[in-house]
This record gives structure tokens, C-alpha cells and sequence, in this order.
């Protein structure tokens, strides 16, 4: 059975970046709700390591919406290649879940 809610997940690392992702994906109603959490990444870059501070970004909004947020995260972020990622939301409170269905478009 398809979720019909997901969470989105997204990192970056300059402050001016992130507001215009997160400013566009509200403009556009396509998220109910973007929480942003300080954190530090270690990863592999083009054959090398690499250690970055970054935000997080927890985007909640509608499954249907998923390709519209990709998009938007796409189309404004700085990285050469953003980590866009869909987690699907199994259960939620059913309160929680009708604000969100109403304030995604």
C-alpha cells in the first residue's frame, strides 16, 4: 500500500542557500512543515574524504508531492549533487496527518 505522506530529507552547508530552498518549498505549499538540525557529515567526494558542517533539512509533505519537492531542492541548491532522499511516513497521529493534508497543496 502506497503512503500517502513522507518525509523529505536534504543537507546543506550555506546559511543563504538553505533559507532559498526552504522559502521556496513553503512559497509553493509543497511542505507543511521544514525543521532544521546543526550537523556534521563525513562522507566520500570524488575519491577523496571529506567533513563538512551542514543543516538538515526534514521536509513533511504528501507523497504526491515528492517530485515537485525534488525539483524545487534541486533547481535551488548550491551542491553539484544534493542529497534528496523520501522516507515514507507509515503512521502518524491522526491530527498531525490532517494538518499536514491541509497545508500541502
Amino acid at each position: 500500500m502506497e503512503k500517502k505522506y513522507c518525509l523529505v530529507i536534504t543537507s546543506y552547508a550555506d546559511e543563504e542557500n538553505g533559507k532559498k530552498i526552504i522559502d521556496a518549498l513553503l512559497t509553493a505549499r509543497l511542505a507543511a512543515c521544514v525543521q532544521v538540525i546543526p550537523i556534521q557529515s563525513y562522507y566520500h567526494w570524488q575519491g577523496k574524504r571529506a567533513s563538512d558542517e551542514e543543516k538538515l533539512l526534514l521536509i513533511k509533505t504528501k507523497s504526491s508531492l515528492y517530485s515537485k519537492v525534488q525539483e524545487v531542492i534541486i533547481t535551488h541548491h548550491a551542491y553539484e549533487l544534493p542529497e534528496v532522499i523520501q522516507v515514507p511516513i507509515s503512521a502518524g497521529s491522526a491530527g498531525y496527518l490532517h494538518w499536514l493534508e491541509k497545508e500541502c497543496c
